[in-house]
């Protein structure tokens, strides 16, 4: 048989073909290993850090240079590769599937260590896995044409990629968690140098001593994997200095709710976003003002709070006949609705029959609502042609601050023309906007944007404990007008404490600031630094 009618070729005195094929199928699993701690990685930070497209950028920099690093330094590897690659794995297998924990724990502990240790770790595991293929495909070499040795390695690489950039976000993080995740591929690495182990154990020198390194780093990783649960409770009990009462990954975010004598408190990716002892004050504030401006608001949305306190405060308005709530993360419905401790914070307001519950990406759905069909022309309102109306009388607009650029883009002009289009003509959306006192300019960068959408812009602010100072916008196709009554029962807002909202101190005046768009999205580089400033 040649060359030319045969992928793999055994010569004469070469190892078998079963031997190639072996190494091979290992290709795809440490493929699938290397990308995994190069998403592990930039998750983390992305969570922890903010800015995901910046930390995503970084980390996968850092990663690919230091691949290309540990392909240069194969060539220094010229005697008892298998050896070599052997010591490589497991390595790989202790360093790549502990980066998960040893981050969380650092940025639970550590804070400050949290991003040395990141980019120490991203280069020392993307060294060690650049160190990987080429001494695959020198051990390859002596079993496979040269012709086809690239081909059937990158074929491998390449497929093991895809089948871990699929399940990472899909299956893994949401079943598994990252820290758990990580241990997983770990002991995957150290499945492919036991293999190894195996495969050359006739020519390989010191066995005995491999075999012990092998089964110690097995234990290490499997004692991780099973004690991962523990680990990320300590730390992040650590982190919040409060008991965990629930934590959960999505794929969208992590989701963690506190205990302690302060009440419950919502973290989403180690953000705060509300605590039970002062929540009331926040969501009255977010809610109130523009529906009792409206009078008597029959359809209303609420695009984001997922936690169901903004839908609470709705439902407090006889008028309102339907509710829908538009929230990505199913995960935040389902245990604000299903979780008996947590439904009571909302009163059980998304088990209401008048809420309806719509698990996606918000600018989506404007999009969706906005667009025509095709059998209508582009006046014509699809929602309409469905059988309910298109168009809402206020929109609640509770999103989490634009820490990153897929949050940013709920706060383009974009996103407020299409929000523009959804409101009736006598209606109004109100919109959290940050901290016009610590990020006074990203504040004004959201007043801009909406009165860029050619809607009038009423900003005002309340004092929350938790937040501080904390930034609202009333937007509509008509002037703001201060409301005469507000519902019964309402522990900040009154009447004659409402229209002290609307003044802004000299510190928190209005400043020049840009429109945000989604082909810039100044709003996330300006929200960052300000609150920089305020961590440092």
């Amino acid at each position: 048989m040649t060359a030319s009618s045969s992928t793999l070729v055994a010569p004469t005195g070469a190892a078998p073909r079963p031997m190639a094929v072996a190494l091979l199928a290992s290709v795809f699993v440490i493929a699938a290993c290397g990308l995994l701690y190069e998403l592990a990685a930039g998750a983390l930070a992305s969570y922890l850090l903010g800015d995901s497209v910046l930390q995503f950028s970084t980390v996968i920099g850092t990663y690919l240079f230091a691949m290309g690093v540990g392909s240069w330094l194969s060539r220094y590897f010229e005697r008892q590769l298998p050896a070599h690659f052997l010591r490589i794995e497991l390595l790989i297998a202790l360093f790549g599937g502990a980066l998960p924990a040893l981050l969380f724990v650092a940025n639970a502990t550590v804070p400050g260590a949290f991003r040395p240790l990141l980019y120490g770790m991203v280069l020392v595991v993307g060294t060690l896995v650049g160190l990987e293929i080429p001494l695959v495909m020198r051990i390859l070499k002596r079993d496979v044409t040269i012709r086809d040795l690239v081909s059937q390695v990158l074929t491998f690489d390449y497929l093991g990629a895809l089948a871990v950039s699929l399940a990472f976000p899909l299956v893994l993080v949401p079943r598994l968690g990252l820290i758990r995740t990580g241990f997983l591929f770990g002991l995957m690495n150290a499945a492919v140098a036991i293999w190894a182990l195996w495969l050359f154990r006739h020519g390989l020198p010191r066995r005995r001593a491999f075999a012990v390194a092998s089964a110690v780093v097995v234990a290490l990783l499997a004692a991780g994997m099973a004690g991962a649960g523990r680990i990320t409770s300590l730390a992040e009990e650590h982190f919040y200095q409060a008991p965990i009462t629930f934590a959960e990954s999505t794929p969208y975010q992590r989701i963690v709710v506190t205990g302690g004598h302060g009440g419950l408190r919502l973290f989403l990716n180690g953000n705060l976003q509300f605590a039970q002892r002062d929540e009331y004050r926040y969501h009255e504030a977010l809610v109130h003002p523009a529906m009792a401006a409206h009078g008597a608001p029959r359809r209303v949305a609420v695009l984001g709070g997922g936690d169901g306190m903004a839908v609470r405060e709705v439902l407090k308005y006889p008028s309102v006949e339907s509710v829908t709530l538009v929230e990505l993360d199913p995960a935040m419905t389902q245990l604000f609705r299903d979780t008996p401790q947590l439904a009571q914070l909302n009163h059980g307001a998304l088990r209401d029959p008048r809420v309806q519950i719509v698990n996606t990406d918000a600018f989506q759905w404007l999009q969706q609502g906005v667009a025509p069909t095709a059998q209508e022309p582009a006046a014509a309102d699809p929602l309409a042609a469905r059988g309910g109306e298109a168009f809402y009388d206020v929109i609640v607009v509770d999103f989490p601050d634009p820490t990153n650029f897929s949050i940013g883009k709920l706060y383009t002009l974009s996103f407020y023309a299409l929000l523009e289009q959804r409101l009736a003509a006598s209606g109004y959306a109100v919109i959290q906007t940050t901290s016009p006192l610590v990020a006074r300019r990203s504040f004004w960068t959201v007043v801009q944007t909406v009165e860029a959408a050619g809607l009038s812009a009423t900003p005002y602010h309340a004092h929350v404990p938790s937040f501080g100072e904390w930034g609202f916008i009333v937007a509509g196709r008509r002037p703001w007008r201060l409301p005469g009554t507000l519902p019964d029962g309402l522990r900040f807002l009154t009447p004659h404490t409402l229209p002290l909202l609307f003044d802004f101190p000299a510190d928190m005046a209005r400043v020049p600031a840009e429109v945000n768009r989604l082909s810039n999205q100044a709003l996330v580089h300006t929200y960052e630094t300000e609150w920089g400033r305020v961590q440092e």
